[in-house]
């Protein structure tokens, strides 16, 4: 199938509509995002949101930017206020020391600026393609395709593509869809993901497109 601009504006437009007729509220990272607006807070929220439930990404977001809006004074904090801030974040632990540890080379490397290159980025401890790319995003407004587990699964399940991996995904995804909507994908279908389009048993009731989704890999819908 051709996917036409046509189809991508259809598409965007009822995805939005059928999210603000169940009241989705837009991911952690994006609310973060439009309150702080800067790369470093971005990068922060981002690492807090990996393996974690979004409620719990948005308020130890807040309270850690709250006392370390930069580099130089997250490197102020010792590890355990850091841990004890973000607490319960996933795997907080860890992250408390990777937040020490890239703040420290942002100021060493990069005048305390987080650098507008995935390349770069992904140097960073903890910091993976699918972080790198949302703070292109976000943070930059650099045209990327963030791949989570919601825009993999949904892209497949809807047919546009066929891939085995997230990477995989990002790749075939820049192949098929017009570079204005890079930016946006990610959040509408990690919103879309999380209320409408979910990993088991999908409300497929209250989705527009269930009269031509293939549903590949799906299951028991609602």
């Amino acid at each position: 199938m051709k996917y036409t601009d046509e189809f991508w504006d259809g598409f965007f437009n009822q995805a939005k509509q059928a999210l603000v007729e169940v009241q989705a509220k837009v991911p952690a990272v994006s609310i973060i995002q439009e309150e702080q607006r800067n790369p470093f807070a971005v990068l922060v929220s981002t690492l807090l949101s990996l393996r974690t439930k979004d409620d719990v990404t948005l308020e130890a977001s807040k309270r850690i930017l709250s006392i370390a809006p930069t580099p130089q004074a997250m490197l102020q904090l010792d590890a355990g206020t850091i841990e004890e801030t973000i607490f319960p974040v996933g795997f907080y632990h860890t992250k408390a020391a990777n937040l020490q540890k890239i703040s420290k080379i942002l100021i060493s490397q990069y005048n305390g600026e987080v650098p507008s290159s995935a390349e770069k980025m992904m140097k960073l401890p903890g910091v993976g393609i699918k972080t790198a790319n949302l703070v292109l995003n976000l943070g930059f407004g650099i045209d990327a395709i963030c791949v989570d587990c919601h825009v993999h699964q949904i892209s497949n399940r809807l047919g546009w593509i066929e891939t085995k991996t997230p990477e995989q995904s990002e790749k075939e995804l820049q192949k098929v869809m017009p570079r204005r909507y890079w930016i946006a994908l990610n959040e509408l279908l990690v919103t879309y993901g999380q209320n409408i389009c979910t990993s088991v048993s999908p409300h497929c009731s209250k989705c527009p497109f269930a009269s031509w989704c293939p549903k590949i890999g799906v299951g028991k819908t609602r």
